[in-house]
């Protein structure tokens, strides 16, 4: 199967997001479930005791990354088969 330069692009585009997803949350920690959530502990400096606070916080997780990677291939191949060459089918029909 020979494939020609739109469908190169697009499994180049495809790959560049897959690439993105995996440094992202390899560069956010590396977690494997997506967090919005993180536990704090906190100093009070009046009476210098320590308290754990919920804060808001978006931490990347593997399977946002899984999920982003199996739509960008989804994509990706859905215009690898859209953009494919017609010239095998013309050649066939005129003999």
């Amino acid at each position: 199967m020979k494939i020609n330069k739109k469908q190169k692009y697009s499994i180049l585009a495809g790959l560049i997001v897959i690439a993105a997803a995996f440094i992202i949350w390899i560069y956010d920690g590396s977690y494997v479930f997506t967090q919005t959530k993180v536990l704090i502990e906190k100093k009070d400096p009046l009476f210098g005791t320590t308290y754990k606070v919920w804060e808001n916080k978006f931490i990347w997780g593997l399977d946002l990354t899984l999920v982003i990677t199996a739509v960008s291939m989804l994509i990706s191949a859905g215009f690898v088969f859209l953009f494919k060459s017609k010239r095998k089918k013309l050649n066939e029909e005129n003999g």
